[in-house]
């Protein structure tokens, strides 16, 4: 496996040495390429594809890297690859739904040189920012923050403040996030389109701030997940239309399709209170307990409403458990 050679970030757009306080090159070489291999049978396998590409940052001295959690997602073997093309295998660590994040351990050395966890709360809107991808400044974009929002994922995701930057990286999974003080301030996780101070709506990346990541680090690297019970998941795809939260999938051996939610279907309340908005339907539903609990649904079915009850499930159940080297 090698860097792809074929494609680089416009000239106009990438970022400069002078411009900032810090060592620019040398933050860029803590961003190595990642190459995952999922199982071919896998759950995420159909929506996520089974050979996924992006980026992930080395931090600290012990060879841990950070990604964005769905490139490792069931990955069956990893790859990373440095800024010289020095290649090295990664074990998957973790992989959290909650947080978005992935972490991986890599087995062996790169010449990659760690970067230090800065702060994603002391950015502010208007501040400088560089969205790194493995490659050094030719794969890396100069940007600046245009947005701190609450985030909803159809995926049943949900950040409280999500970091919003332009212009887009183009490779934006598990870009790296640096901040004027040279330090690791999130993870690139989307690309989006949203508006900006009323103007029309402009492309931009969705960053997973880096401080979310902080208080469950230790639990990640020495359990893989979180510890406390999972959230309650339904395997539902979900996505606003017109203050309507409409069913757009259901997960394939999901919660919801066993309960029979159905394409098509609008959600009007969960356990009895009306949600109005992703973010009211994912909280409502975490607030009835952990996985395993009861969801009771009312959704409006061709005009009529249906009540459906689903066994709500834990996530990382469906999942295939990291293999083990």
């Amino acid at each position: 496996m090698a860097l792809p050679q074929d494609w680089e970030i416009n000239t106009k757009v990438q970022p400069k040495p002078e411009s900032y306080a810090f060592d620019l090159d040398r933050a860029l070489m803590s961003v190595v390429s990642l190459r995952a291999q999922i199982h071919d049978d896998a759950f995420t396998a159909q929506v996520l594809g089974t050979v996924r590409d992006g980026n992930a940052v080395l931090v600290g001295n012990s060879g841990l890297a950070i990604t964005v959690g769905y490139l490792i997602t069931e990955a069956e073997t990893v790859w990373l690859v440095s800024h010289s093309g020095k290649v090295a295998p990664g074990h998957v660590v973790a992989s959290d739904s909650e947080t978005g994040f992935g972490l991986v351990q890599v087995l062996g050395t790169l010449d990659a040189v760690p970067l230090e966890f800065g702060s994603s709360a002391d950015l502010r809107i208007g501040d400088p920012v560089v969205v790194a991808g493995a490659g050094g400044r030719r794969r890396s974009v100069a940007a600046s923050v245009i947005a701190k929002r609450e985030f909803a994922g159809y995926w049943e995701y949900l950040l409280d403040e999500g970091l919003f930057t332009a212009p887009p990286h183009p490779n934006w999974g598990g870009t790296a996030l640096i901040g004027a003080d040279g330090k690791l301030a999130g993870i690139g996780s989307l690309f989006i389109q949203q508006a900006h101070g009323g103007e029309a709506a402009v492309d931009g990346n969705m960053i997973i701030p880096i401080d979310i990541l902080k208080p469950v680090l230790d639990d990640l690297q020495t359990m893989g997940r979180i510890n406390k019970s999972p959230r309650p998941w339904l395997g539902l795809y979900t996505t606003e239309n017109d203050d309507r939260l409409v069913v757009a999938g259901v997960a394939r051996g999901g919660p919801a399709q066993k309960a029979d939610v159905r394409t098509g279907d609008m959600v009007m309340a969960v356990g009895g209170e009306p949600v109005r908005g992703l973010a009211s339907m994912f909280r409502r539903i975490w607030s009835l307990g952990s996985a395993g609990v009861h969801v009771p649904m009312t959704v409006l079915r061709d005009g009529v409403p249906v009540e459906i009850d689903v066994r709500s499930g834990a996530r990382g159940d469906f999942l295939k458990a990291p293999r083990l080297h």
